[in-house]
């Protein structure tokens, strides 16, 4: 079934969002002072892809410096990040079809606006 739903998901928004996660860690490189950010981007940009069998926990060991780096984040990228999903989301829940994949993208929203002290594991 996650197979299903994965190749689904990334026809209808999977792909996109991808592209948008790449663009991000491709800027964040070239900057050179924001690489962590953009393996951040690139991380979850990869689990946005195929999402479904997987889930974002919190890192334990994560500190101060992830909460500061998510505060640079917000304002490089990660609000743009979030408006897309949500746009996402908005066009996925049309359709009863699509309400599922509404919901996942709902619910990368927040692992998209703050990406430091998170990991992503199989579930």
């Amino acid at each position: 079934m996650r197979v299903i739903l994965n190749v689904i998901w990334l026809i209808l928004s999977g792909l996109w969002l991808f592209l948008g996660y790449a663009l991000a860690a491709l800027i964040m490189v070239v900057l050179i002072v924001t690489i962590p950010w953009g393996i951040a981007a690139w991380r979850i940009g990869v689990y946005s892809l195929w999402p479904f069998g997987k889930t974002v926990v919190d890192r334990r060991t994560a500190g101060v410096g992830s909460a500061l780096g998510n505060i640079v984040w917000v304002v490089l990228a990660g609000w743009w990040l979030a408006i897309g999903h949500i746009l996402s989301a908005l066009a996925l829940a049309i359709t009863i079809i699509g309400i599922p994949f509404a919901w996942a993208n709902l619910k990368m929203v927040p692992v998209a606006l703050l990406p430091l002290g998170k990991q992503i594991v199989d579930m």
